[in-house]
């Protein structure tokens, strides 16, 4: 019982404590971008953020693999650099930038963190504009197939400390929905106070959570192919149980699939089917062929799921 209250005093001291630390002069953000897609290229969301489980973003080139490896990463606004290193262990490269903006007329701040990068150009204590490259996307050492993990916080304590800070909406935003939400701020580059030095010298308490497990199951990595708007799972490929399909999003030019060139990729928001491959299950099922019957789609068809779409976001032309 101590023990606990010592820990949420002081999570309480570490939260409430932003006010005590240096500040430093840097402009106010005006607005928000995601951090790839710049580039002509076309990247998906393969994982998104669950409380307790995956705290940010895995954006992925729908080439899949590591054809999106040293594909440059741009800073989703005006901030400054408040961590910039080689964490190592599952992290790799990491870049975290800070950013003052008005929301209703109230000053708020928002750390963005970059993982996995194969590289970096900037320095703790330097200024970053919006779409400014700074970084390229990397694989943590072969660690894992080529991707960005990108996170926002609310609470701008954490750094690389997480297991000390709740693992849910009450530090983490859902990176996608709050760039939707903030294409503009109105800061009309006024200069403000930022405060800086809020990561602790050392590992605070550990907060004990129920971790949820996310499964990560992308199109490209399990084999899964798009045929005039049919997804189709290879058989034997292994178990995709409870796995969500994860959601392409095209930018400028249609992903045209192998066996029909001229037919666009698809958009679907629907949940993947719990599916299980093998001779031995009882729950065995040979995946549904294309309708040919169906006339062939003359344009991409995008199904919107709460602004998480490249497109409605503004990059279906590079902007």
């Amino acid at each position: 019982m101590r023990r606990t209250l010592f820990c949420t005093a002081l999570l309480f001291a570490l939260i409430g404590g932003a006010a005590a630390f240096d500040t430093v002069q840097i402009p106010l953000a005006d607005g928000f971008d995601l951090p790839v897609g710049k580039n002509g290229k076309s990247y998906y969301k393969a994982r998104g953020v669950r409380p307790n489980g995956h705290l940010g973003e895995d954006w992925d080139g729908i080439g899949g693999g590591d054809t999106d490896l040293g594909d440059p990463i741009y800073s989703a606004a005006d901030g400054i650099v408040t961590f910039a290193e080689d964490y190592r262990l599952g992290w790799g490269n990491v870049v975290i930038i800070r950013s003052g903006y008005l929301e209703n007329g109230e000053m708020k701040y928002v750390d963005s963190l970059y993982g996995h990068l194969l590289d970096f150009t900037v320095k703790i204590g330097q200024l970053v504009k919006r779409g400014q490259q700074f970084a390229r996307m990397g694989n943590n050492r072969g660690m894992y197939s080529a991707h960005l993990h990108f996170e926002m916080r609310k609470n701008i304590n954490v750094g690389m400390y997480r297991s000390s800070f709740p693992r849910d909406w009450s530090v983490y935003w859902s990176p996608t929905e709050f760039v939707a939400a903030h294409r503009l701020c109105g800061g009309d580059s006024r200069i403000v106070a930022v405060p800086i030095n809020t990561y602790p010298n050392s590992p605070p308490p550990v907060i004990a959570s129920t971790k949820i497990y996310t499964p990560e199951q992308s199109v490209a990595s399990a084999g899964v192919r798009i045929d005039n708007g049919v997804m189709t799972m290879p058989h034997g490929r292994g178990s995709v149980a409870n796995s969500p399909l994860r959601r392409v999003y095209a930018a400028s030019a249609p992903v045209a699939s192998s066996s029909h060139p001229a037919h666009a990729a698809v958009v679907s928001s629907r949940p993947l089917k719990s599916v299980a491959f093998g001779p031995s299950s009882a729950h065995s099922a040979t995946p549904k062929p294309p309708d040919k019957k169906s006339p062939p789609a003359k344009h991409p068809l995008f199904r919107v799921n709460r602004f998480e779409d490249m497109k409605v976001l503004g990059y279906d032309s590079g902007n």
